[in-house]
């Protein structure tokens, strides 16, 4: 193969490879931003009786709130920035 055989295959490399490095990215973005609400919606669940939503049987709660340190702080947390859900999730797939 001559030199100008090459160069086309070789962008169409370049091209593939930040392509899919921008898709895993983005992916990567979606997935971070799915876990931090589900991590909310599961605190939610759990301690619901705060907000008004019915709650699980409490002894459920009490043997699963040692392992929920995590959530709570995310709970904490969102209640301080007060996070704009739909205004996040129109940045993430640039709705202007």
């Amino acid at each position: 193969m001559t030199e100008k055989e090459k160069d086309p295959l070789e962008n169409v490399r370049a091209f593939l490879k930040g392509f899919f490095g921008a898709f895993k990215q983005n992916s990567t973005e979606y997935l971070e931003f799915e876990l931090r609400e589900l991590e909310n919606v599961f605190a939610l669940t759990l301690m619901g009786a705060f907000v008004g939503i019915p709650s699980p049987p409490t002894t459920l709660v009490i043997r699963i709130l040692p392992h929920m340190t995590r959530e709570l702080y995310v709970m904490q947390r969102r209640a301080v920035d007060m996070d704009d859900v739909l205004g996040e999730l129109a940045g993430m797939f640039e709705i202007t």
